[in-house]
């Protein structure tokens, strides 16, 4: 079976958990067998103290807004059954990991890779396909034709979905490959239908023997020093 992948992304009040900023929004795709579901985790929370004005102009979202919203440890344990299992799939996946850290902690709850299975950073892969280029997920949907034109704000749950696309193009060439491996090629196929009774089988002429021959005296000349030729050993 599969292993069951979330794709996860987070909005916060400000970028330094560490200064008391929170998570005001978490959204999550599901992806199995490498599609998108309908089951979904999504969550508006109210953070308890004033968003940054830097930060509100990135996803809009107000104090106002989120008033009524319940708090992270109202919907913690619904969260934890909803990743526990899956591989995490995040883009700069240290900054939302550490918030969602913090808010586990204050809820009394464990780390949240203590929950998960792993932890994938698709900002490290897209740099390691991508060195030099810019990497981040509207420059993303660019390169791989993924359509982000209602992407006027941020927003955790739209833009899980579109990292869930991302993540998709970015790994679709190890999907190739592992087909690859899986499948026998169309001619190898082909070729285990023939019946080699009926293969009609044509004989060299005297003239291309010779011909032949002449071509493996040069290059048993050409690797003289090296022993002479591995076709004339073997013909040997």
């Amino acid at each position: 079976m599969a292993p069951r992948q979330i794709v996860l992304d987070t909005e916060t009040t400000g970028l330094n958990a560490r200064m008391g900023d929170r998570v005001i929004e978490i959204g999550c795709i599901e992806l199995l067998s490498r599609n998108i579901t309908d089951r979904q985790f999504h969550s508006y929370l109210n953070p308890g103290r004033e968003i940054e004005e830097g930060a509100a102009r990135v996803h809009g979202l107000s104090s106002e807004f989120l008033a009524d919203k319940p708090k992270f440890p109202d919907i913690a344990q619904e969260f934890v059954a909803y990743v526990s299992g899956a591989e995490l799939i995040i883009h700069n996946a240290a900054f939302d990991v550490e918030f969602l850290d913090q808010e586990l902690s204050l809820a009394g709850l464990k780390k949240l890779s203590e929950y998960a299975s792993s932890i994938v950073d698709t900002l490290a892969m897209a740099r390691e396909l991508h060195p030099g280029k810019r990497n981040g997920l509207d420059a993303l949907c660019e390169r791989y034709s993924i359509s982000n034109a209602h992407r006027t704000l941020h927003g955790a749950l739209l833009d899980a979905r579109l990292l869930a696309e991302v993540y998709l193009a970015l790994t679709r060439g190890q999907e190739s490959l592992v087909m690859e491996l899986d499948q026998p090629s169309a001619a190898a196929t082909a070729a285990a239908l023939v019946d080699a009774k009926k293969l009609t089988v044509l004989r060299a002429t005297d003239a291309e023997l010779k011909a032949h021959e002449k071509i493996l005296d040069a290059i048993d000349q050409a690797a003289k020093e090296k022993g002479g030729s591995l076709w004339r050993k073997l013909a040997g």
